[in-house]
């Protein structure tokens, strides 16, 4: 098939009408080969799982976790809601099984169990480091609010980022890329089965995630090699299943035609109708004070996200009650020198007195108490603005 027989075919089986946002792009240059409203903000629904995995394997890479850790799963993880395993509060599950229960299954309950287990039980502060790592990699109009992608206002993302992200996952932790080419999965007799339709209709696929929510609609990243090149679809919005897997494979076909005939890029804005509920806010624009501004070109973006060092940061500690009310913890540290240097941090920027707290497993957090639950917010919020990680305990 020519080049204009297959553009024109992918014209009339596909269109704006159908999806919200679409891009191509070959995943080992970042070269960007077709897009369609890719910087427009939609909802990620659960392709949002692809940061919590992201942070999930940087966790496992720097020895934070390993895949035979069991994590536990608190009420709050078993109160999430559909699609998920049904685990009981106080339930273990490893962590390879968690990942598993995620990449293929997409399930929500598990995916709050990796963050409240990764980021001191809260999944709050996971959501913030979520956005703070987007940020770090080039995801420019990105803002995670949960773990799953369950629905909020303000939780937006656009095709560009999205693939940005899956990018950097593919970079930087390809000894578990495998997980997202996972067909099917048993776990306690039952099995679970990819929702991506393609690692079974379209060769060479490998991966990667689905993603759905009423508001959101219908969404894919697929990724298929074809003889030495790798490339990666990703549909947003998409009215439903079968338009979702046939505009993936149509994407990536054409990526790959584009590829054997020199085509030029090409880049396209369509009319989609505005998202059903706008954000009550605009995405965080958080930026760390010694780092420079994210990149705005996609292949710029592209170097930051696939740069060979994944970007650190402070694990916390789960917190402990304490009977003089909400504090706010801003983190924790393995040394008492870099927890006092923490201390004079929040001072500086904050004005607030923080003091060194060691936990008895080798960490010292640090730590403000006695605060109303309205100051503590604040507290959280100033130091957010103000680059210092953060999280409010009760």
């Amino acid at each position: 098939m020519s080049l204009i027989l297959s553009a024109l075919f992918f014209c009339t089986t596909a269109n704006a009408a159908q999806y919200r946002a679409v891009l191509v792009a070959d995943m080992d240059t970042g070269r960007v080969l077709y897009q369609e409203n890719a910087t427009q903000l939609n909802y990620p629904a659960s392709l949002t799982k692809i940061m919590t995995l992201y942070l999930t394997f940087d966790a496992l890479e720097h020895g934070r976790l390993s895949l035979d850790d069991y994590l536990i799963v608190s009420q709050s993880a078993a109160n999430a809601e559909p699609v998920k395993l049904g685990l009981a509060a106080g339930a273990k599950i490893r962590v390879e099984d968690a990942i598993k229960a995620v990449a293929v299954y997409s399930a929500n309950d598990v995916a709050r169990v990796l963050a409240e287990n990764l980021k001191g039980g809260q999944e709050e502060s996971f959501a913030d480091l979520m956005t703070r790592v987007a940020r770090e990699i080039g995801l420019t109009n990105t803002n995670f609010e949960n773990s799953s992608g369950l629905p909020n206002d303000d939780h937006m993302s656009t095709a560009r980022d999205i693939a940005l992200l899956s990018m950097a996952v593919y970079k930087h932790f390809p000894q578990y890329w495998h997980f997202f080419g996972i067909k099917s999965w048993t776990y306690n007799g039952k099995t679970y089965t990819n929702g991506n339709r393609l690692l079974t209709s379209f060769n060479g696929c490998d991966g990667m995630k689905t993603g759905y929510t009423k508001k959101s609609k219908y969404s894919l990243v697929a990724t298929a090699h074809r003889n030495d090149k790798h490339l990666m679809s990703v549909i947003l919005g998409a009215e439903n299943k079968d338009v979702r897997a046939n505009v993936a494979a149509q994407m990536l076909n054409k990526g790959f035609s584009m590829l054997s005939s020199g085509a030029i890029p090409v880049s396209k804005t369509t009319y989609v109708p505005p998202i059903e509920t706008q954000p009550t806010q605009q995405p965080q624009t958080y930026t760390a004070p010694t780092t420079p501004q994210p990149p705005t070109t996609f292949s710029g973006a592209y170097n930051a996200a696939t740069s060979a060092a994944a970007p650190k940061y402070t694990n916390t500690v789960p917190p402990t009650n304490s009977n003089t009310g909400p504090g706010v913890q801003f983190g924790a540290f393995s040394s008492q020198s870099a927890a006092n240097a923490q201390v004079k941090n929040v001072k500086d920027k904050l004005g607030v007195n923080a003091i060194v707290e060691p936990t008895g497993t080798g960490l010292y957090r640090v730590r403000v108490y006695g605060q109303s639950e309205s100051t503590a917010q604040q507290l959280k919020s100033a130091a957010t603005s103000n680059g210092i990680d953060s999280y409010v305990f009760h």
